[in-house]
């Protein structure tokens, strides 16, 4: 059993008790379907006189009961598919959702974000069908089953009539399944592209405004449509000629069935209500659509879990059950080795010890490595080799909450998250100090709702945004990480910030990656990075003597 379709059985374990429900309510009602037939011949015969010892009103309320039956069977279905199909939908959005936001931050970039919203919103829904579809694919044959038993027991000749169509529609459907699997998976693959590139545009609409590139955008993001409209007139082709071929071929069954009943009939094998019966199981037996659209539905449940289990099935970042000592917030960083998804070595066993409530300025040229040795200082990246300890325990070995109480970031563009500012800034906690440290107090205070105001109703400026994400960063309790988390400040803003990040008093292990000389010689000590290498560890002051050094900064 692959991965899909253990998604596909816990899809169906999330409808919880309407699985069963809609199951016993399947049987029940092709009961009813079934045994309907055999009562109107009944009460057929003995309205015309062929049964004179039987009553016409008992089976007349046999068939009023039965219709009864096969009307709540009905609604029960109907309800219970949707109340089944949201659950699962709804379990297995909670599922991916908690899979996304617990993978690496750079596995789960490495899909594009619509087509990890197609899959989230369409994909998702097909595959929350599985529990209709599976209780409608383990009862879709008996209604033939039913008919086949029914016909035989009234004619022999009926049932091997019946057997003989059935075994064509086999043969004429025998490659459905498999060329609406191609053509649904194909679609939905160019469906999610689709997406994708569109998400792509329209987070660049400014560039691509300024660019004056727009047209070709256009042809760009509609590539994938030539595809998507081919995968789609496959599907289409696929159903229309399964269903002209039951369109041809249900009618000749039921009129063999016509033909060999009415001999039975003139032969005196059988009555006129046996002979109804017989058409109406005929019809019942060879229905092809309900055939075709509980397959398609089935091919469409599994390529929804598929997709599903794309995302689902790389792994997940663990996390280990320690907390951290007592300590002043120790960094150390041993044999740590990065490398690019091309191989390509982008941090070169680097050794590096930061001692508590010490200020580390991380310097070095573009691509050096600066934003990298940030991410693994703090585990949004995990090292290929190596380990990173904080005050002395590996990061890997610490639970989620000591991890993420321990260690705040602040970057460059943040992305704000919470119903409110106050949220955004500080969960639960109180977000007041927060805000005054990082300079955006008198921002807050002119919102009408201050803390209390929605963030989708705030309209900030880049900078208002990066010190409201640097006052979430700053709940951190030993280690603070800043990547280029002021580059959007004005002068005067950004030496208020930087005056209290660079505090002594402030007692945390903080790690700036800047551009900026002053910055760097108001640190402890400067990191310097070259080519993924750390070339030096010293204060600014030693370090300017060296002109490669000097020349990291803008003149």
């Amino acid at each position: 059993m692959d991965s899909a379709d253990r998604l596909l059985l816990r899809a169906v374990g999330s409808a919880g008790w309407w699985t069963p429900v809609l199951a016993v309510a399947a049987v029940v009602g092709v009961a009813a379907e079934l045994a309907l037939p055999a009562a109107l011949g009944r009460a057929v015969d003995a309205a015309v006189g062929t049964a004179p010892d039987a009553s016409s009103d008992r089976w007349l309320l046999t068939v009023v009961g039965l219709i009864a039956v096969l009307v709540t069977t009905g609604a029960i279905a109907d309800y219970g598919t949707g109340a089944a199909t949201a659950r699962s939908v709804a379990a297995l959005r909670h599922t991916l959702v908690r899979h996304l936001f617990a993978l690496d931050p750079r596995a789960a970039t490495r899909r594009p974000v619509g087509d990890l919203v197609g899959r989230l919103v369409g994909q998702v829904a097909d595959a929350g069908q599985a529990a209709p579809t599976a209780v409608r694919v383990a009862t879709v044959l008996l209604p033939p089953l039913g008919s086949l038993v029914a016909l035989t027991l009234i004619d022999p000749w009926l049932g091997l009539t019946f057997v003989l169509g059935v075994l064509l529609l086999g043969v004429l459907l025998r490659r459905f399944v498999a060329d609406a699997s191609a053509a649904v998976a194909g679609y939905q693959q160019a469906q999610g592209a689709l997406a994708g590139r569109l998400v792509e545009a329209l987070a660049g609409a400014r560039t691509i405004a300024a660019a004056g590139t727009a047209d070709r955008e256009v042809v760009r993001v509609l590539a994938p449509v030539t595809a998507l409209r081919a995968y789609g007139a496959r599907t289409w082709t696929v159903l229309a000629g399964a269903a002209t071929r039951g369109a041809v071929l249900n009618p000749l069954l039921q009129l063999a069935v016509v033909a060999v009943g009415g001999l039975s009939l003139a032969a005196g094998r059988l009555t006129p209500g046996e002979l109804l019966a017989a058409l109406q199981y005929a019809a019942l037996g060879a229905g092809l659509g309900t055939v075709v659209s509980t397959l398609h539905t089935a091919v469409r449940v599994r390529a929804g879990c598929r997709r599903a289990t794309d995302v689902l099935d790389d792994p997940v970042r663990r996390h280990g059950t320690r907390t951290l000592p007592p300590g002043p917030g120790e960094l150390e960083l041993r044999g740590v080795s990065v490398r690019g998804d091309d191989g390509r070595i982008l941090l070169d066993r680097m050794d590096l010890r930061v001692p508590g409530g010490a200020l580390l300025a991380v310097v070095g040229a573009s691509g050096s490595g600066k934003s990298l040795l940030a991410a693994v200082a703090g585990r949004l990246r995990d090292p290929d080799t190596g380990e990173v300890r904080l005050d002395g325990v590996p990061l890997p070995e610490l639970t989620a909450a000591a991890l993420r109480g321990a260690v705040g970031y602040g970057f460059e563009r943040p992305v704000l998250v919470g119903e409110t500012v106050g949220e955004a800034v500080a969960g639960e906690a109180d977000p007041v100090p927060l805000v005054a440290a990082a300079a955006i107090d008198d921002f807050v205070a002119r919102l009408p709702d201050r803390y209390h105001t929605p963030l989708a109703d705030v309209a900030m400026s880049g900078g208002e945004r990066q010190r409201l994400g640097l006052a979430r960063a700053l709940r951190a309790e030993r280690l603070l990480i800043l990547d280029d988390a002021t580059s959007s400040l004005d002068t005067a803003t950004e030496y208020r910030v930087t005056r209290t990040l660079t505090a002594a008093a402030d007692g945390r292990t903080r790690i700036v990656v800047t551009h900026r000389a002053d910055l760097a010689a108001r640190a402890d000590l400067v990191a310097w990075l070259d080519g993924g290498r750390l070339r030096a560890v010293a204060p600014h002051a030693t370090l300017s003597a060296d002109p490669d050094y000097r020349s990291v900064f803008p003149s």
